[in-house]
Formats: C-alpha cells, structure tokens, sequence
C-alpha cells in the first residue's frame, strides 16, 4: 500500500537534533530522503542500526569540495525539499542557500531548523535545547518549586523544533500545489515552544497560573495532577482533573471524599497531597496498577524505557517494539490510507549515483 509521502524527494543535510526527527518522519511517510554526510562524521552516525536515521539513502560529501558540492547542487536542484539545521549563513557560504537553490529549483521547500531562527540578535550565537527554552518560560515552569530542570531534550528539539518543522514543511508542499512554487521554512525552537505554551500563557494573564513552580495545576501541586511513590520505590502518575474522575481516584484509594476538602481548595493541596501520597506508599506499584486498571480514573505507573515496550497498550499499537536489543518506536501519526511500517536504513550510496538517479 503507497505512503502518502510516496515520490516526493528531501534532502537532508546531516545534524544532529530535531533535523534528522523530522527526516525519519519524512521517510516513515513514504518520502525518499538523501541524508548527506561530511566524510569527518563517524559512521555511528549513519550506521543502519540508527534506528532514527531509518529510511534513508546515505551519501558522503565533502562539501569543501567543488566539485563534490556541485554534485550536491545538482541533488538539490532535484528535490522537492531540503532540511538544513546550520547556523544561519552556513549554507549561504557555501553556495547553497535558499535565493541560490530557489533560482534553479523554483518548486523547492527549503526547511531550515535552528535554535534561534535565521535572524535576531541570538541569531548566530550556539546553544542546546536548554538555552532555547529558557527564553520562552517555559524551563521556568518545569521543576521542583527550588529549582528549574531541563524535561530533556524533547520540549525543544523535538516538541518545538521538528513537530513545527513538519508542519511548515507540509503547509509549504501543499500551498505550492496551489502556486507551484516553494518557499522558505524558518523554524526556531524558542518560537515553537512558545506555541506550545500559548494555552498556559492565556492561564497566567487571566490569573490561574502564577509565576512559582509546583504553585499550579499541572505542574505538580494540586494533589490530583502529580506522581506518587509506591512502598517498592516505583511511581504512579495521576491526572484525575475532572470531578467524576477525581471521584474514582478518591475510590481506589479507600478515601471518602468526606475526609477531605473540596477537590480544587488550593490551600488544602499540600495535606491533601500528603494523605495521597502515605496511601499510595501503603502498596507497590503493582497492586496500584491492579486498583486502577481499566477504570476512568486516569491513574497509570510511571514506566521506564526498559518497561515500556512490554505494557500491553504499548505493545499492541506497536508504539514501541524490540529488535535485537534496540528499543524502536513505531510510526505516528498512523494515515488509513497507508501501510506506516517503517523502513530500516541502507548502506552509504555514491553520491555521483545517486544525482543520477533523481536527475533521471
């Protein structure tokens, strides 16, 4: 069955981060991405068993070299996108930025990825996904009420980097079925974040969200929104938000709601929180899970990457599987249209090769 990606040619240039995320997405849908790699890059990171970089044609180019680069050129000039996460003005240099590549391939779309985006005063300055939330607020909310703590790399990178790269990738391919043109795609991972945030930042202005950490209602502190530890050291999460679930938490529990104080009185949430928490502490993990298995009281364990494969939801959507020790995930979103498995990596292909193909 065809992906609906199927024909439409990308290519990526290699980085690392929300660039090769949105390249694997790419491939899962169908699309034929070349992935191109200085020839000073470790193989590790174009090796098949990069279940990240899956799906794609791998061609190493040395791009100090002119007639290596032309070669390059000419793949650009036969793709339908290309996906760049330099600093602003590395392609420029190089003679592949947009104005140029735009002049010989008119319908492309030229996705570029960056923490700070292609202009501003940060514009050209390093960073990780750290620095570039914490310009948004948003690092600012995430933590214990001491202290900010980076949620990894997937609120920047990932959440705010290559999921809005996508989407401007695909408004891009589909405004240019209309205008037969491409365009510039300038994502910043500050700028997606803070589209992120955008449904906690109207909270804040009308006042039901404050500037203090494990002060709100998903950020730790309301006794019905948090993780609790079990008696074996394992983790139930809770989101009991709605009163008829919050009512079905109050029953696993054994606690009458009489016991207690109105579910959303915000300064009864840190004994509230300590009544739950000595409760869930009485029991392991999985007798909790036991409790509240099946029911709508939005209680699940807190898995780790080791464990998640095997939970039966996980396992029977295929959202994660295992292959020879890697933990893989599966394709999103799925399109009934298409079969989404995904397709593992080949070997490094010549570049002259490959040129000719696409130019054929």
């Amino acid at each position: 069955m065809p992906k609906p990606l199927n024909g439409l040619k990308v290519v990526e240039m290699a980085g690392i981060g929300p660039g090769p995320h949105a390249g694997m997405m790419l491939s899962d849908m169908g699309a034929e991405v070349v992935r191109v790699v200085r020839p000073s890059v470790p193989p590790e990171e174009y090796s098949a068993t990069s279940f990240t970089l899956r799906g794609r044609r791998v061609v190493l180019a040395d791009l100090k070299d002119d007639e290596q680069l032309a070669s390059v050129k000419r793949l650009i000039g036969a793709a339908d996108v290309v996906v760049e996460g330099f600093r602003p003005g590395v392609m420029e240099r190089l003679g592949l930025g947009p104005d140029v590549c735009l002049a010989d391939n008119p319908r492309l779309v030229f996705a570029r990825m960056t923490g700070w985006g292609q202009t501003g005063p940060y514009a050209t300055v390093a960073g990780h996904d750290i620095n570039y939330i914490s310009l948004t607020g948003a690092l600012h909310a995430i933590g214990t009420a001491e202290q900010p703590l980076p949620p990894l790399n997937l609120v920047g990178d990932f959440g705010g980097g290559s999921m809005f790269l996508m989407t401007g990738i695909l408004a891009a391919l589909l405004e240019r079925e209309r205008s037969g043109r491409g365009q510039v795609v300038d994502e910043a991972m500050g700028a997606g974040v803070s589209v992120l945030a955008q449904s906690l930042l109207e909270l804040r202005t009308t006042g039901f969200w404050t500037d203090d950490r494990h002060d709100n209602l998903l950020d730790g502190a309301a006794p019905f929104y948090r993780t609790y530890r079990c008696s074996d050291g394992r983790f139930m999460a809770v989101g009991a938000i709605e009163p008829q679930f919050y009512k079905l938490l109050l029953e696993g529990l054994e606690i009458s709601p009489e016991q207690l104080p109105p579910q959303n009185d915000r300064a009864h949430w840190p004994e509230t929180s300590e009544q739950f928490a000595a409760v869930f502490a009485s029991q392991p993990r999985d007798h909790w899970e036991m409790v509240f298995e099946g029911t709508d009281a939005c209680v699940s364990p807190v898995l780790t990457f080791a464990e998640a494969p095997d939970h039966p939801h996980v396992s029977a959507r295929g959202s994660l599987t295992r292959d020879d020790g890697w933990t893989i995930a599966g394709v999103a979103p799925r399109l009934s249209s298409s079969d989404l498995l995904a397709t593992p990596s080949g070997g490094v292909e010549a570049l002259a090769s490959v040129v000719e193909d696409w130019e054929s």
